[in-house]
């Protein structure tokens, strides 16, 4: 529930912040961290604008204390909060958030929702440094037209551009696809941020932002090996080529099998490959999945060799596979042996 005061405040409840209205934000942020019933008091016209197709009950009346069932979470609309404020809050954490009581504090809620965007999860370069170029570039995108899917697209184009310069053997060329490989990277990183600030994920979003960081890093591994070819004038860095690209593909396939095909409604469709059961294991797999690799990629371009990164993903891959076939394994074995089954 939310509470619409505005007296001694200079920023309306209607003030927009990273592309929607204070009280639209903290009204879906309620709904999305599973708050079922959520309630305004004290509804305005311009209230009722900015809330026009938010399932929300509005409410004349300024006491929403009084209306509120004993359960009820009753939150400033002046307090801005992240969806994981408010899941943390369910779960009986300290309320948190930012106060917004004038112009000036908006920033400061503005860095709070998009620290929330960062995962824990993430690799030390994607954290330190993709992540503060990706999240600039969403804070002035949340308040345009730009969806996530179209992002999404931006970034694989990006990545596809990137693999066509992999094809020389130069080091002016592949320094220049090492940096659209990051490019696309940290673009990549743009989509997902949109559709949190925006409360846009979808299934479709999850699966297309997938699937196109698949096809990226097999054009990738594909320009890798026809450029080794060319350089060496030798046909054998073609299997390579041929035992990473088959290795990727089934390794997308599997894992969207087994942790994304059953996933239903909104949210980030991929957050580890075992979302069913954890282990030691699919921990390790995780890590091995970032793009930290994206580096060391670069660091071989400046001497013309990026492609030898070829070597590594050609071994490395069709491990990362059978280590996914044994994770699956083990969480069915998990499953069967368990007292809940």
């Amino acid at each position: 529930m939310a509470e619409s005061r505005v007296a001694e405040n200079d920023v309306p409840p209607e003030t927009p912040l990273l592309g929607l209205p204070l009280i639209r934000r903290t009204v879906l942020a309620a709904r999305r961290a599973g708050f079922t019933s959520v309630s305004v008091a004290g509804a305005t016209a311009g209230i009722r604008a900015a809330l026009e197709g938010a399932a929300v009950h509005m409410a004349e009346t300024m006491d929403m204390a009084a209306d509120a069932p004993p359960e009820a979470l009753v939150l400033p609309w002046n307090v801005v909060v992240s969806v994981q404020d408010l899941e943390a809050l369910r779960a009986g954490a300290p309320e948190a958030g930012v106060t917004v009581d004038s112009r000036a504090d908006l920033r400061g809620a503005e860095r709070h929702l998009l620290a929330s965007l960062v995962k824990e999860t993430e690799g030390f370069m994607s954290r330190h440094f993709e992540r503060k170029i990706s999240l600039a570039v969403s804070r002035r995108l949340a308040g345009t037209s730009v969806s996530p899917n179209a992002m999404t697209l931006v970034s694989l184009a990006v990545g596809l551009v990137g693999a066509a310069f992999f094809l020389r053997p130069t080091a002016a060329s592949e320094t220049t696809g090492a940096l659209l490989f990051l490019l696309h990277s940290i673009l990549d990183g743009c989509d997902g941020e949109l559709a949190r600030l925006k409360f846009q994920e979808s299934r479709l979003g999850g699966v297309l932002d997938f699937w196109c960081d698949n096809i990226v890093h097999v054009a990738v591994f594909s320009a890798f090996a026809i450029a080794w070819t060319t350089a060496t004038g030798e046909s054998w860095p073609l299997l390579l080529g041929v035992l990473a690209v088959s290795s990727t593909i089934l390794s997308a396939g599997f894992i969207y099998s087994y942790a994304m095909r059953p996933r239903k409604g909104g949210g980030p469709l991929l957050t580890t490959v075992s979302p069913k059961h954890r282990s030691r294991l699919a921990g390790v797999l995780d890590a091995v999945a970032r793009r930290d690799f994206i580096y060391f990629v670069m660091v071989l371009a400046l001497f013309g060799k990026a492609y030898w990164f070829l070597a590594p993903v050609a071994i490395g891959t069709p491990v990362f596979f059978a280590a996914l076939l044994v994770m699956a394994h083990g969480a069915g074995a998990a499953r069967r042996t368990s007292p809940a089954q």
